[in-house]
């Protein structure tokens, strides 16, 4: 399945980044009891993928990859890394 994703789509990120616009979600959270477990993004995403016959991918796990692998910052804004990571996304 992950084979026919890339090649449909060239590449797995390429897949991904669709999912919010090809550009970071930057939250702005002031606590960490803010930061969701899931997202709109993370939905659709998770709902592709079982779609197209993936299995354990749900929202939550899907947005714990958005956040991973930088699709989402939710770094609280007090949070050194938030500042780090925005730096990335402008960079």
């Amino acid at each position: 399945l992950f084979l026919a994703l890339q090649r449909e789509f060239g590449s797995f990120a390429r897949y991904s980044w669709e999912f919010v616009g090809g550009r970071p979600r930057v939250n702005r959270w002031r606590e960490m009891s803010q930061v969701p477990a899931t997202s709109p993004e993370s939905d659709a995403f998770s709902k592709d993928l079982r779609r197209r016959g993936f299995k354990f991918v749900g929202s939550t796990i899907i947005y714990a990859h958005m956040q991973a692998v930088g699709m989402v910052n939710d770094h609280t804004v007090d949070c050194f890394r938030h500042a780090e990571v925005g730096r990335l996304v402008k960079g």
